[in-house]
């Protein structure tokens, strides 16, 4: 099995310039599938449709956590309303200030065992699957390749475990 058997399609795409604020509504309503609404991140494309970054629920989420708060022994701080407060000061930042520029990426052809060694080695639970010609085509994600493993182990079980 290769990637391209297993991966979602791409439906949905950010830009670097897009508001967080809107990168993030795209998040909560991207269709997975049929059946699945939302995803945990999303490719960054540039205008000419180059892959120039992923922005995952991760980095919104520290994008409205300031980094010098976990260097602070805080007490008896109150956090109430602090969320609130960073989230709405997030909200008109670009994609592109907080995306992730690292990127880990699969040819299309590549062999599931190839997925899943990247999955492992980078520990991302989603691959963003590319073409011939270097376009993002879809999406793998680590919950797809462990449903394909336990039908593999299923098969394979059948008879043999008691």
């Amino acid at each position: 099995m290769k990637a391209k058997d297993l991966m979602i399609p791409l439906h949905e795409c950010l830009t670097p310039d897009m508001p967080l604020v809107r990168a993030a509504h795209l998040l909560k309503t991207a269709k997975r599938s049929e059946e699945m609404v939302g995803v945990k991140g999303l490719p960054v494309l540039d205008q000419s449709g180059k892959m120039v970054g992923f922005l995952s629920i991760g980095d919104i989420l520290k994008a409205v956590f300031p980094s010098y708060m976990s260097l602070m022994n805080l007490g008896d701080f109150t956090w109430d309303g602090m969320v609130e407060d960073f989230a709405k000061k997030a909200a008109c930042k670009h994609v592109s200030n907080i995306m992730t520029t690292d990127i880990i990426t699969v040819p299309d052809e590549a062999p599931l065992m190839e997925c899943v060694d990247h999955m492992l080695k980078y520990n991302v639970r989603r691959l963003p699957v590319i073409d011939k010609t270097g376009k993002v085509v879809g999406m793998l994600y680590e919950r797809d390749v462990f449903y394909e493993i336990t039908r593999a182990m299923d098969k394979g079980a059948e008879g043999v475990c008691k």
